[in-house]
């Protein structure tokens, strides 16, 4: 059973075991209209030919330059060479494949240096053999431009796809009812991942819950028109990605015979991993005996990258605290003017291995706030041990300019400098909050809290406790230095927009 329109089983044994299923649902019609379908996809990429020829000449015109101007021998030719081996290792090593939206790009630096010094060592080979003598250090000098060329022609690359909506997938959910819910849910949560789920096809005669339109359904068990739905499930929606969820009904037999078809179809498969919370740069593709292993790295508690966490927290909050003084002092005194009361507020919460210390912020309610917060619990806003409200009552004038644009937080780079905090992490919770955690959220104390984080920049209050424990909660097992600079720099942006800050 599927999609009216397309192909329907042709076997007596196939119309017996979907004959009941098919009797209490039935696909609505669906136009097929091979004239309505964009066609934009079957057009042949033009990025490809523009990044290789950008590669080309990205290196080979600076080093032809720097060659002809030190007087090196045949530039035009090394120069010349020197292109032709670039572009051909970038190619080997795939460098000129489409990215997936929503991978990793932490390793891309990582990737344009590993290429150069390819084309070093292989330059070096061509050099002994030819007999070639150009000077090291001018030669290595006319390479240089070449990386720093293909990092930017890459970065406008995905800019361009950004705004032309090239950088999102139209995805096909096919799963069983839950497990497609799941997936639906968190696909369409929030816009800009790169993946949008437009149909979804379930499997079994249970209804999911989903807002998604279902084009089909696939029986129970295995059936011979179970391609043919999926992919009229994909032609009526123009999905270019069908994302299979496994489970009972779909096992390893029928989840490789759905891949045959849909890759002989030309239509791209990827499989939902159970291990959602795992940072894609952690886990490692193995096959042995037969069998399609994952590995996956511990998470980093030790070694140098937390080192250098330490060291960039320590040196930070101190520059901080140097740069910020005039500005401290300034709201210092704004807020002993606005509202009688000591300037800053203490508090006691909780950090790394659950241990108590001291919390300094600039204080933004009125001075008896900590007793009057318990007549206002019936009225908190968060349905978790958090107490979050919209408009509290205890916030003062100056104390929600300081909220909004996250000032008051600043006086916690001398948390940072002690040790207590670290500049990115889950945010310290209170003793009491701390009391009523099960022991999937203690996991959130097993790292340094920070002055910002994930919960900073993905929507502060306005983020349901379940979304912000789960955040944490990916930060703590995924957290890298490369991850705590980027969150710092989307810090900025969350900071300036003020959304979610009360």
């Amino acid at each position: 059973m599927g999609v009216a329109g397309a192909p329907r089983p042709r076997h007596p044994q196939a119309l017996n075991r979907t004959a009941a299923l098919e009797q209490s649902w039935r696909a609505p019609a669906v136009r097929r209209d091979h004239a309505e379908r964009p066609h934009t996809r079957k057009r042949p990429p033009r990025r490809l030919p523009l990044l290789v020829l950008t590669d080309l000449l990205g290196l080979g015109v600076p080093a032809w330059v720097v060659l002809h101007t030190g007087d090196q021998p045949r530039p035009l030719l090394a120069g010349t060479s020197a292109a032709l081996v670039w572009a051909g290792v970038r190619a080997v090593r795939g460098r000129y494949t489409d990215r997936l939206p929503g991978a990793s790009g932490t390793g891309a630096s990582h990737h344009f240096a590993g290429d150069w010094l390819v084309l070093l060592g292989i330059l070096a080979v061509l050099a002994a053999l030819t007999g070639m003598s150009p000077d090291p250090a001018t030669a290595v000098a006319a390479l240089v431009p070449g990386p720093i060329v293909a990092a930017l022609a890459l970065a406008a690359d995905r800019w361009r796809a950004t705004r032309q909506g090239r950088a999102v997938r139209r995805v096909l959910v096919v799963g069983e009812a839950a497990g497609l819910d799941r997936a639906v849910g968190l696909l369409n949560s929030r816009s800009g991942r790169g993946y949008t789920a437009v149909a979804a096809i379930p499997v079994g005669p249970a209804v999911p819950g989903c807002e998604a339109p279902v084009p089909g359904r696939l029986a129970p068990d295995p059936a011979d028109d179970d391609v043919s739905t999926v992919l009229g499930g994909a032609f009526a929606h123009d999905a270019d990605l069908v994302l299979i969820a496994p489970g009972p009904q779909l096992d390893e037999d029928r989840l490789r015979r759905l891949s045959w078809g849909l890759h002989d179809s030309g239509l791209a498969l990827c499989v939902l991993s159970e291990l959602s919370g795992v940072a894609a740069g952690r886990v490692r593709p193995a096959s042995t005996a037969g069998l399609t292993l994952l590995h996956v790295a511990p998470p980093l508690r030790h070694g140098p990258q937390v080192a250098l966490k330490s060291l960039v927290d320590r040196s930070g909050a101190a520059l901080g605290l140097l740069v910020l003084a005039p500005l401290f002092l300034a709201v210092a005194l704004a807020v002993r003017l606005s509202s009688p009361g000591p300037v800053f507020h203490r508090q006691t919460r909780h950090g790394r291995h659950n241990r108590p210390f001291t919390m300094w912020k600039f204080r933004t309610m009125v001075a008896d706030a900590e007793a009057l917060r318990e007549q206002l619990s019936p009225v908190n806003e968060s349905e978790g041990p958090m107490f979050k409200m919209r408009r509290d009552p205890r916030v003062t004038r100056i104390g929600q300019a300081l909220r909004r644009t996250s000032v008051d937080e600043l006086p916690q780079l001398l948390n940072v400098l002690r040790g207590d905090m670290s500049l990115v992490g889950p945010r310290p919770p209170l003793p009491e909050e701390v009391s009523r955690y099960d022991e999937r959220e203690l996991r959130r104390l097993a790292v340094r809290p920070g002055l910002t984080g994930l919960w900073q920049v993905s929507g502060r209050s306005d983020l349901s406790w379940q979304e912000t424990v789960s955040l944490d909660l990916w930060y703590v097992d995924n957290w890298s230095v490369a991850t705590d600079v980027g969150l710092l720099a989307r810090t900025v942006r969350a900071v300036t927009d003020g959304r979610g800050a009360y």
